[in-house]
């Protein structure tokens, strides 16, 4: 998890409702990280689902996003941060997302684009925001958006939400809030953070995070 994906989530979760049971994909906490990754507490008193294909902290249930092992309509938000570019079919997970949500559920995705290759277990795609545009095609209101250069992005985020007249109602409120959470990200990049350690805590996977720790024993 990434400090920009957690506030991405923060702003998300402020601008439309959130559906209960909420279900995060790709949940596992990596050692050290475990205040950002903990994305509970932005949730308070909802129902809030763990789910990976390892057993581990922040783990509730082994789930493949590929299959998942849920009745239709079951999920009222679906989380999968970082998560896709390890996910070999990701439309096929998509498709699967879809079916497990509730009509009126919401899909919250993050992905990277200009960026290391970083395996666990293997790390398969790039997404573009057009890319991302055409995993969310099937739901009924979707929004694109990214942290970067416009031709070369290092971040692709996206909402979906399966019913109508929810979306048309929260359109606008949705672009206000990620608008300003982009915003707010690009003063950060722009302004070079004063040292490397909060640069990398801001905008590294964890798993980038450990090889750094191994040399440099300050994060």
């Amino acid at each position: 998890m990434r400090q920009n994906i957690r506030d991405f989530v923060k702003a998300a979760s402020g601008s439309i409702p959130i559906p209960e049971p909420i279900y995060e994909f790709g949940s596992f906490q990596v050692e050290g990280q475990e205040a950002i990754a903990d994305l509970r507490p932005l949730f308070p008193g909802k129902k809030y689902i763990g789910c990976d294909m390892r057993s581990g902290k922040g783990v509730d249930l082994l789930l493949n996003l590929h299959d998942i092992e849920l009745p239709d309509s079951t999920a009222g938000t679906v989380l999968a941060l970082d998560t896709l570019e390890h996910v070999e079919f990701c439309r096929r997970a998509m498709s699967e997302v879809y079916r497990i949500l509730k009509p009126g559920g919401v899909v919250i995705i993050s992905s990277v684009m200009y960026f290391p290759i970083h395996e666990y277990p293997s790390d398969y795609w790039r997404f573009t925001p057009e890319g991302f545009r055409s995993l969310l095609n099937q739901f009924s209101y979707s929004m694109v958006d990214f942290l970067g250069k416009e031709d070369s992005p290092h971040t692709v985020v996206g909402i979906g939400i399966k019913e109508k007249n929810v979306a048309i109602a929260k359109a606008e409120l949705i672009s206000k809030k990620i608008n300003d959470w982009k915003i707010s990200m690009t003063q950060l990049e722009m302004g070079h953070p004063n040292t490397t350690k909060e640069f990398l805590k801001l905008f590294i996977p964890p798993i980038l995070l450990q090889a750094y720790r191994k040399v440099n024993k300050s994060i």
